[in-house]
């Protein structure tokens, strides 16, 4: 029954507690863990069943329970110092990039992301791309980068997860009461929804905008689920990642082209937009449309500045992972915004195609990020690696090591995934300076000071809560199941709290490789079993409902831990979240990644697990690749790639099982006179001090602020002056250099080069440059030299470059470089190139022309 009317009921609180409304709705709480204990003792009961919500503890809580808790002078005291503590914090005038930034240049970045893991109870990410996401916002809030967050409100968010009797995963949606969430609805000055309005086929869809305040970054969430939409289009924002192809074109043209709306809408101009992941995309063109409306000039002409401020990150290096349309949707849902932008179907789609004149080639995300963006990134090392060689084809005749796709490594959000215990031990022996500024390597240094007592007691207690927590979990999936009454009451003799604890929990895709422990079943059981050295397992994760062979790696997973002779030694816990996860990575002794390298991209539940002390075990994939020494943890294998899978997965396997039986067993249960595992214990402080400092978001978002943001609104703010003057002259330039640049031609004189050089020597060379109509001021001649590899490549090259002597005749140029000093012996050779050269020009390769000599 549908009603005639609707009204929001909220929450009546005593004047003297009023302020628990507003700690409720800043997301700061979940990185204070002053304001969730603060929650806890107002009902602690309430806090678990609200799944950590504190708008709706707020809303079902007993007025009884609120007023004594009014009259409570400890709980006021305690309410007190949290409500001064986020006025503090919120009013905090000196933050980091407040000293860092330079004078007078008003940036504002926009975040883009297609999901983000901010807490259990906000179901709009379904793992690490999410959590990263979240995890930036907060690192930014901290740090006070202007920034703000963008991202689309799902009714359902991801599925909760439940196993069947055979194991296998079943999915469940459960929908999002935005009502009650830490949310808050955005109206314009009459009180009526802010909304923003977007264009699909023969028609247009309308969009409310909310708000989650994360500290002190806005996060603007889009909602379609409003009655003057068509049914089919109140589900665009029903499902994160559900439906099919077209279902995510229209959540893309909504995340992209609805996010760029709304900021509008809000009244923001971003001067950088960051698009975490392809997904976004569409807002490059969006801020291109934008700009010539606004200034009344062409695509290229506003293409210019657009891409200036423009930022991408790549999260995927599997070409599977990416998202791709075909011509007919893409002209089903864009035929007149090609016509909007002014240009041809042909131009637009070749803006998301490696060939542009392969017309059935299909549109895609990352291609048209890549093409939009003059600052694009991957999140590991080796992922940028990979990421380069993945997307050569868009800047050919260039070396890969120079694609202008650089990284920068994911890190975590330390407050956030610490436990209370060893937030506690940073406070005593570090002071706050781990906190305030978690780059400072000194700072971590302290943790020498933590004496191994503390430090393996809090560990100690948190496999305990670890062990106690998934006893409960067991238990309920076994009931929920039917198990038998005996079942049910041997989950509470599962696992053991003294047994070293091996921890595997991430996404059940099959690169991932969840079963690699399993290869050899009994050579895993006679490292479990042994009595005096006892091993145990716990598993976790999710596959994609379409994903069968993920889910088919789940079933393995249980129908090993349902043998007798596995059963209390290995449990898999169901619908893991948050909450699973902050057990897990807090309470594990050993934390298992097994990753197909390379591709993983960067991964950071081992990041988590680090700073807890718990020590990483991983093939050398993704940040493992760069993080990776014997003092802090171990590697499976060296980084081998085989050609036959099979083969790989018994090597890797057969490593692992030697790692634990010869190093990680015994280094864990070998034990002084005090019952102390002392060199366990040194390799948990050596990690925390060495990882914590570099693996975590306060670092990354430095890095992006200083590398990207601030760059790259200078740089916009530069071209977009005195209505896009600059923009123009750059584009018009850039059609000129194109036009033209068939004319570039190298005659390389080689009479001052000898056939051989003593290592520290120096020779100098000349080139004759034919430039035709280009000018000497368009270009920049170079110099490239290296050593040779087998096949007569220059590998690991130096680049010099040359001095225009002079022209020759009208267009031929010669040019010099003189003093190239020869660092090393061996066969060298050099040759000499020519590229674009402009001020306004953030990176000659991304306009893909090069002559080489």
């Amino acid at each position: 029954m549908k009603p005639v009317t609707s009204f929001i009921s909220i929450p009546v609180l005593p004047e003297r507690i009023e302020g628990l409304k507003r700690l409720a709705n800043n997301l700061k709480w979940t990185w204070d863990l002053s304001t969730i204990e603060l929650f806890r003792r107002l009902d602690s009961d309430l806090w678990e069943t609200t799944n950590h919500n504190p708008v709706k503890m707020l809303g079902v809580i007993s007025q009884r329970e609120l007023e004594h808790a009014s009259q409570d002078d400890g709980f006021l005291a305690h309410y007190d110092a949290v409500c001064k503590s986020l006025d503090n914090y919120l009013a905090y005038k000196s933050t980091w990039y407040q000293r860092i930034s330079p004078k007078r240049t008003n940036i504002l970045v926009a975040y883009f992301s297609a999901e983000f893991g901010l807490n259990e109870c906000l179901s709009i990410f379904a793992g690490g791309l999410g959590i990263l996401a979240g995890d930036h916002l907060k690192s930014a809030s901290d740090l006070g980068v202007p920034l703000v967050g963008v991202g689309l409100l799902y009714q359902q968010g991801y599925f909760r997860q439940y196993l069947n009797e055979a194991g296998w995963q079943q999915e469940v949606y459960e929908d999002n009461d935005f009502y009650n969430l830490p949310l808050t609805l955005e109206r314009k000055l009459d009180g009526s929804p802010a909304t923003i309005s977007v264009n699909y086929p023969g028609r247009v869809v309308i969009a409310r905008i909310w708000r989650a305040q994360v500290g002190r970054v806005p996060l603007y969430l889009l909602d379609t689920n409003v009655s003057v939409n068509q049914p089919e289009d109140r589900d665009i924002t029903d499902q994160l990642y559900g439906g099919d192809n077209e279902m995510r074109l229209k959540q893309e043209i909504l995340l992209g082209i609805g996010g760029y709306k709304a900021l509008e809408t809000l009244g923001l101009r971003p001067t950088i937009y960051h698009m975490n992941e392809g997904h976004s995309a569409f807002l490059s063109l969006e801020r291109v449309l934008r700009l010539m409306q606004e200034n009344q000039i062409s695509f290229w002409q506003a293409f210019e500045a657009a891409s200036a401020g423009m930022v991408f990150t790549t999260h995927t290096p599997v070409a599977a992972g990416h998202d791709y349309f075909s011509p007919g949707l893409m002209d089903r849902y864009f035929s007149d915004y090609y016509r909007l932008l002014g240009i041809s179907r042909y131009d637009f789609l070749a803006l998301g195609r490696l060939n542009p004149n392969n017309d059935a080639e299909s549109f895609c995300m990352t291609t048209l990020a890549l093409r939009m963006a003059s600052y694009s990134n991957g999140v590991s090392r080796l992922h940028g690696k990979v990421s380069r060689e993945m997307w050569k084809g868009l800047w050919q005749n260039f070396p890969i090591d120079e694609l202008p796709i650089t990284h920068v490594t994911n890190g975590v959000h330390i407050d956030s995934w610490i436990s209370r215990d060893m937030e506690q031990l940073f406070a005593r022996y570090l002071g706050a300076k781990w906190r305030e500024d978690p780059e400072d390597q000194l700072g971590w240094q302290r943790v020498e000071r933590i004496p191994a007592e503390e430090l393996w007691r809090s560990h100690e207690r948190r496999r305990e809560r670890l062990v106690a927590f998934s006893r409960r979990r067991l238990a309920a999936q076994l009931t929920r199941r039917g198990s038998s009454p005996a079942m049910v009451r041997m989950a509470d003799e599962a696992l053991n709290p003294d047994a070293l604890t091996i921890g595997f929990a991430r996404r059940f895709a099959t690169y991932k490789r969840a079963t690699l422990i399993f290869h050899d079943p009994d050579r895993l059981f006679k490292i479990l079993s042994n009595p005096d050295r006892p091993v145990q397992l716990i598993i976790a994760g999710k596959a994609h409902p379409k994903d069968d062979p993920g889910k088919e790696l789940i079933r393995k997973i249980v129908q090993f831990a349902n043998q007798d002779r596995f059963r209390r030694k290995i449990i898999f816990i169901e619908d893991y979240d948050m909450t699973v996860a902050r057990y897990m990575i807090q309470g594990c002794d050993i934390w298992l990644n097994t990753p197909l390298r390379p591709q993983e991209a960067s991964g950071t539940s081992g990041m988590k697990a680090a700073a807890n002390g718990v020590l990483n075990v991983s093939t050398l994939d993704g940040w493992w690749d760069e993080a990776y020494n014997s003092a802090v943890g171990w590697a499976i294998g060296r980084a081998e790639v085989y050609q036959d899978a099979a083969y790989q997965e018994q090597v890797e396997a057969e490593a692992l099982y030697t790692l634990l039986e010869n190093e990680i067993v015994p280094v864990f249960y070998e034990r002084g006179s005090d019952g102390l595992p002392r060199r366990w214990i040194q390799m948990m402080k050596t990690s925390i001090q060495t990882l914590s400092p570099f693996f975590n978001t306060h670092r990354m978002v430095g890095e992006y602020t200083q590398r990207f943001y601030i760059p790259g609104s200078v740089h916009y703010l530069r071209l977009a002056d005195h209505n896009l003057a600059k923009s123009k002259t750059l584009a018009e330039w850039k059609a000129r250099i194109k036009q033209n640049w068939n004319q570039v031609k190298i005659e390389p004189i080689m009479d001052h080069v000898p056939q051989s050089i003593e290592v520290g020597g120096s020779f100098e060379t000349q080139a004759r440059v034919i430039l035709g109509s280009i000018t000497p001021e368009d270009v920049r001649v170079e110099l490239y030299l290296g050593p040779l590899d087998a096949n007569g490549n220059i590998i690991d090259p130096k680049v010099f470059e040359m001095e225009l002597i002079g022209p020759e005749s009208e267009g031929v140029y010669r040019y010099q470089v003189g003093a190239v000093v020869c660092c090393s012996s061996g066969l060298h050779g050099y040759t000499i190139r020519v590229l674009p050269n402009h001020p306004d020009l953030v990176n000659p390769v991304t306009m893909g022309k090069v002559t080489w000599a």
